[in-house]
């Protein structure tokens, strides 16, 4: 199997470390998609080989047994099916271990509900995707299989949240680093996947052209760069690229293409309050409306997104709220309405379906769906695409106080938003202003395409063109 240099450039000092005993901890880091696993399975292939007339055993860990254990193990073996050397060699012990001659490998799970006492790492133990296994469980669970032989220690993934597994024991290597002067962490981005790869440049350079450089997943999927597990979500470089440039719109233009953003008061608590990130007391209904710019199809394939106008309805109730908002979208004629249909909003969501029918989009709120709305909103601020055209004071001020957390696991789920109990000069701050404008991110999801005049192109006779002379 012929690997990349990257690929290869932990192999020596681990082998080294294997042979002498030495115990030592190794981090591999890899942007995404620039095979990781890919190497994880061939160096585990040669390892089985090289040490098969040994009574020794290799455990690995991922954070789930489905799918990641099922398929670390699937990938294995075809692996070792693929290969002449190995095809015959190796069988099946039980359900998550694999042997070659005396030696072994067993495949583990992460999850922390997981049981695996019993598993011996004599060899070496493996940490996959180590930034989605909890540090605990870790120290409880896998640290102690290394304990009777000081088995070499391979920790592998991708950057996210300093607060994870993977930073820890990268920076407890670096700190072993500079005190004997041996490499321990071996850490690449795309910029030096791209060197051998061009292809995974080009695809790089598309990603960040669609959510932009400092997307959190850009930053770390793609350029291994640390982002704190809890930060303003909305700093003064992001605000900034989200300045107007136009005026306020008291009324429509004609010709123009509007979207309708609504956040409705009065949800369920225990649906949208998100452990303490929310504000879900709140009781105003928001409306942002939003100038859908199409001329930037061509050069970002996605439109730009003007905020034009801002209303908002405090203690009022639905019924005459949807008077107001059903009125409002027939003078302004929005081509798709986002509305937040969670808990008491899906009564004025089906309202205002049945009043604008296939207009109306909704959108049910859980931890998930607003992780996805703040990435998503991100990815439209980071590229230049959301202008606030209608600032004031309050959205400033809730758009300041917003934060962003970051929540361990597979998932990287962002809980974000105002938190609760947060105050301004005395007064509550809510978070209704920058989640009405979220709902950007799903107007960015439909499907957008430039109006142009029907052309009519004359038919043409086609025997009169042809030679009749036989």
């Amino acid at each position: 199997m012929q690997l990349r240099f990257y690929q290869l450039a932990v192999v020596p000092a681990l082998l080294h470390s294997i042979r002498q005993h030495l115990g030592l901890t190794f981090v591999i880091v890899f942007p995404r998609q620039s095979g990781k696993d890919e190497f994880l399975v061939w160096l585990k292939a040669w390892l089985l080989g090289l040490f098969s007339f040994l009574p020794v055993g290799i455990v690995e860990f991922n954070p789930t047994h489905k799918p990641q254990t099922v398929t670390a193990m699937a990938r294995f073996e075809a692996a070792l099916d693929s290969h002449q050397l190995t095809r015959k060699r190796w069988r099946k012990r039980g359900d998550f271990m694999r042997r070659m001659g005396k030696a072994w490998i067993s495949f583990l799970s992460g999850d922390g509900a997981a049981n695996v006492v019993g598993a011996t790492a004599s060899l070496l133990l493996i940490i996959n995707e180590a930034q989605d296994i909890e540090a605990a469980v870790y120290d409880k669970k896998s640290e102690p299989m290394t304990a009777s032989t000081n088995a070499t220690r391979l920790f592998a993934g991708t950057v996210w949240t300093s607060s994870t597994l993977l930073a820890r024991e990268i920076h407890a290597a670096r700190e072993a680093e500079r005190r004997d002067g041996m490499r321990r962490v071996f850490l690449f981005t795309a910029d030096d996947v791209r060197k051998v790869v061009p292809w995974y440049g080009t695809h790089v350079d598309n990603v960040v052209k669609k959510l932009g450089r400092q997307h959190p997943l850009v930053k770390t999927q793609y350029f291994c760069e640390q982002i704190d597990a809890v930060t303003g979500m909305f700093h003064a470089a992001r605000l900034a690229l989200m300045l107007g440039d136009q005026p306020e719109q008291a009324e429509p233009t004609a010709g123009h293409v509007y979207g309708f953003l609504v956040d409705v008061g009065g949800q369920d608590e225990a649906l949208t309050d998100l452990e303490g990130m929310g504000n879900p007391g709140r009781d105003y209904t928001r409306l942002s409306i939003v100038d859908v710019d199409l001329s930037s199809l061509e050069l970002l394939q996605a439109p730009t997104y003007r905020i034009v106008k801002r209303l908002g309805w405090q203690g009022v109730s639905h019924l005459k709220v949807f008077g107001q908002l059903s009125a409002l979208a027939d003078a302004w004629g929005p081509l798709y309405i986002v509305m937040d249909a969670t808990g008491v909003g899906e009564g004025l969501w089906a309202m205002m379906d049945k009043a604008h029918p296939t207009r109306v989009l909704p959108i049910k709120f859980t931890a998930q769906v607003k992780s996805e709305l703040g990435y998503g909103y991100i990815a439209v601020i980071e590229t230049g695409r959301a202008r606030d055209c209608c600032p004031t004071d309050e959205s400033r001020i809730q758009y300041q106080h917003c934060k962003s957390e970051i929540l361990p696991g597979p998932a990287k789920t962002m809980r974000w938003g105002v938190k609760d109990g947060t105050r301004f000069e005395g007064e509550l701050v809510h978070d209704d202003i920058p989640v009405a404008d979220s709902l950007m991110a799903v107007l960015d999801k439909q499907e957008w395409s430039i109006q142009s005049e029907t052309l009519v192109v004359p038919g043409v006779d086609p025997l009169r063109s042809m030679d009749r002379n036989f």
